[in-house]
């Protein structure tokens, strides 16, 4: 397999992509409440601009009430050629703490090959990456090509079964391919596998009716803090193990190449901190749960008083092996903090999103595909890997086109810092995806319909 052409097309267009990609990155596409929901149509409107431009002949902003705009665009098959789906998104997460970014996180800046900003990597380089493909092809490819770009996937795809009900035709493929993964690491590619799934739910203790002099009631008196610290410290055993009964849980995860000490680097571990849990690091991230606490509602420690706090909240969020079920998970996640908050407090716990695991397999003519593709892109066969973030859309859109053929794959990878401050991607990763993904189209062509 040799694809010369394509390459060629890529190297001359991505000064090009480069550049659209720092254009996106400049739009702060927050789709978190709390945000202007003017900068997620803004995204969108520049994505069906980009879409126009290389190529596609119909491209279009599908709505729904309440929702913000995915972009949709169409190239239609050839004469017996076979139609494929191309998914990212264009809405990102909030930035976080501005004094944690090196420079503002929508002002893109480049430093030793990685382009940074909010978005660069998730997944506004999924966005490029199909840009880039249909550029290799000069906007002629050799199959159907349908684009989907979501604005609502960082808010857990709140409206996305309802577009898949209202545009299931319209978005019907035989391939499915989704960039909103990743590689193993910058020079190593990857095919996806798994990915975990998702419950949280929001906890709430009362021990007073309003808050009382710690002086005079202090001793015989819980404050709230401590009773919501004593009920969130069970959902670990003393190895630092998920302690929820009931879970799925699988040490089978293949270890690759990953070593305690690069894990530490990719994370940013502080020095001494001992890993939890037991198993493989691969199991521990990809086929094991992981409970953790992400946000606290408390008085800030600038603000206290010598008062017996009365009432605390906390965030609780629960990743799902493959195989559980996210009902059975927060059922057993929510009766778990009810039955561990001590000393008669009052306690309550509001169930909140849930989302699928999924298992993905990687056999068959199209997987073949992509990995010749990537040994072409990248000059080596890729891995398989699992994911420990959750995807639940990858479930919905299996469940809505059950005779597709879905792939997963992407362009971040471990030092992308996504949801992270100093998010970036690698701009050679961004080349090379784009044009295994531009190889993907012309052999997919040769398959026909035997796919």
């Amino acid at each position: 397999m040799s694809h010369d052409n394509l390459r060629s097309a890529i190297d001359a267009n991505f000064a090009t992509l480069r550049t659209s990609l720092e254009n996106l990155v400049r739009i702060p596409s927050v789709s978190a409440p709390g945000y202007d929901p003017a900068e997620v149509r803004r995204s969108a409107e520049f994505v069906a601009g980009l879409l126009r431009g290389v190529g596609f002949p119909d491209v279009r902003l599908l709505e729904a009430e309440g929702a913000h705009p995915a972009v949709f665009a169409h190239y239609p098959a050839p004469e017996g050629a076979p139609t494929v789906l191309l998914y990212a998104h264009h809405d990102v997460q909030p930035p976080g703490p501005a004094e944690q970014w090196t420079t503002a996180p929508f002002e893109p800046f480049e430093s030793n090959g990685r382009l940074y900003g909010r978005g660069a990597a998730d997944d506004k380089s999924g966005v490029l990456m199909h840009v880039g493909a249909m550029l290799a092809h000069g906007g002629k490819p050799p199959v159907g090509v349908k684009v989907i770009i979501e604005g609502e996937e960082e808010v857990g795809s709140t409206h996305l079964e309802e577009f898949l009900d209202r545009f299931h035709d319209l978005l019907a493929a035989d391939v499915i391919v989704i960039g909103d993964s990743g590689n193993w690491k910058v020079g190593v590619p990857a095919l996806t596998t798994s990915l975990r799934g998702l419950v949280d739910c929001v906890i709430e203790v009362r021990t007073l009716r309003s808050a009382q002099h710690s002086g005079e009631f202090g001793g015989p008196v819980p404050d709230a803090l401590t009773v919501l610290a004593r009920a969130l410290a069970t959902l670990h055993d003393d190895r630092g193990r998920v302690a929820v009964p009931g879970l799925v849980s699988s040490d089978t995860a293949d270890p690759l190449d990953l070593t305690e000490e690069e894990f530490r680097t990719q994370v940013g571990a502080v020095e001494g901190l001992e890993l939890i849990g037991e198993g493989s690091l691969t199991s521990r991230l990809w086929t094991m749960p992981a409970v953790s606490v992400l946000a606290i509602d408390a008085p800030p420690v600038a603000e206290a008083i010598n008062a017996l706090v009365p009432v605390a909240r906390a965030k609780v969020s629960l990743r799902l092996a493959p195989g559980d079920n996210p009902d059975r998970a927060m059922e057993a996640l929510v009766r778990h903090l009810e039955a561990n908050v001590p000393w008669g407090a009052q306690a309550t716990v509001t169930p909140g999103a849930k989302g699928d695991a999924f298992q993905l397999p990687v056999e068959g003519p199209v997987a073949d595909l992509y990995r010749e593709a990537m040994q072409e892109a990248w000059g080596r066969q890729p891995v398989e890997m699992g994911v420990g973030g959750s995807i639940p859309f990858v479930a919905a859109l299996s469940e809505a086109y059950p005779d597709a053929v879905i792939v997963l794959t992407g362009v971040q990878e471990p030092s992308s810092n996504i949801h992270a401050p100093n998010e970036s991607v690698d701009l050679g990763e961004l080349k090379r995806a784009a044009l295994a993904e531009a190889i993907v189209l012309e052999e997919l062509a040769k398959l026909g319909s035997n796919i």
